[in-house]
This record gives structure tokens, C-alpha cells and sequence, in this order.
């Protein structure tokens, strides 16, 4: 898929993009389609989390929900990024047009996010979109220290409780290689992602 000045990101075109190994970005105010080639997945059975995190996860005080505050997680994922540009949009990948489709697609039960509470306030959470048996991770954030870490331990968790096989994380960083993620071509993701999009899980 080209880049383009005036797509429109209809659930439809999303849903078909991801099927198809792609998904947007904005790039300078333009939507851009992207497929990497090798691409960052992360095994659910191989997930590694340190004990320290997992004693955090478990006793740190934080509370976890799912799809109470989509829009707040998204938005806050924009600003993370803003906060660290030039506090515009260009150079951020999610634009205004990219949240208010995936909020749409959350509407649609296609797109979740994982929330971070600790002391009743939002303090990190990720977000994503699901199909079949495919889960695909878009963003994270935190405002405090292990929230967005203890919301990757809560979501492979759920993912795997309720049959997931694939957790597609795009872009290899060395804050998913902590937690076990590799890099595989672009045609073994295709083939995973073939036999999982059929698949019925439920991520509520």
C-alpha cells in the first residue's frame, strides 16, 4: 500500500491491511504502510519476564483493567512520543487520524488496550489490535516506573489464557528483547499469521 495524502482509515482497510502483514503509520503527516522484513514477534511460550517484574506485577500496587480507558492509553501514547519531538505531529506516528481509528476499531471490538492503575490513577498501559488468534501490538507508555512493563506480563497472560498464538510486536528494541522477542522473515510471519487469523479467541 502507498502512502497517501487523503486514505481513509476505514476499519475495513485496517482489517485487510493486517491480514495482509501491514499496518500505518503517519510519517510527516502523510499515512504510510508498512511491512518489516525481518519482523518482531514474541513467543508466548517463551515469554521472559525477570522475577523482580514479576514480583512487581504481583505485588506492586498496581491495578489492571482492559478497554476502560482506550482512548486515554492511545492518547497517552502520542504524547509520549510528542514529548520526546518537537511537540507537533510531524515525525509522530500516532496522529490524530490514526487515533480516531483505532478508537473506532476498538468500538468495533477489534482494538483493546491494557490498563495500569496504581492508586487509582491511569499509570501506564499498551494497546493494540486482535484478530483471530493474532494479536498485534501498536504502542506503550508509562508515568511510572514498571507500569508499561507489568502491562506486557498481564496481556501475554491473557493472550495465552484464552488460546492466542501469535503476538506480533512490528519493530525489534531492546525493551522487547528483554522479554524474549526475536526477529523472524517476513514469510514465516505471513504463514503464523495465516493459521492464526482464522482462529476464534476472544480477547474479552
Amino acid at each position: 500500500m502507498p502512502e497517501s495524502d487523503s486514505v481513509q482509515l476505514t476499519p475495513e482497510l485496517l482489517i485487510r491491511a493486517y491480514s495482509q502483514a501491514i499496518f500505518p503509520m503517519s510519517v510527516d503527516g502523510r499515512i504510510a504502510w508498512f511491512s518489516p522484513d525481518p519482523r518482531c514477534i514474541i513467543e508466548l511460550d517463551s515469554f521472559h519476564a525477570s522475577h523482580s517484574l514479576m514480583r512487581t506485577f504481583k505485588h506492586g500496587g498496581f491495578e489492571l483493567k482492559v478497554n476502560t480507558a482506550f482512548d486515554e492509553v492511545i492518547k497517552a501514547c502520542a504524547e509520549t512520543q510528542r514529548d520526546t519531538k518537537d511537540g507537533t505531529e510531524n515525525g509522530i506516528w500516532i496522529s490524530s487520524e490514526i487515533i480516531d481509528a483505532y478508537t473506532e476499531l476498538n468500538r468495533l471490538g477489534l482494538a483493546h488496550s491494557v490498563e495500569v492503575y496504581c492508586e487509582g490513577k491511569l499509570a501506564g498501559g499498551l494497546y493494540g489490535v486482535a484478530f483471530g488468534g493474532a494479536f498485534m501490538g501498536e504502542s506503550m507508555f508509562h508515568w511510572r516506573t514498571d507500569a508499561s512493563k507489568v502491562a506486557m506480563v498481564f496481556l501475554v497472560e491473557r493472550l495465552r489464557e484464552r488460546g492466542y498464538k501469535l503476538l506480533d510486536c512490528q519493530y525489534h528494541t531492546d525493551h522487547l528483547a528483554r522479554f524474549g522477542a526475536i526477529l523472524i522473515s517476513k514469510r514465516e510471519y505471513q504463514r503464523r499469521l495465516q493459521l492464526a487469523l482464522p482462529m476464534n479467541c476472544q480477547f474479552t
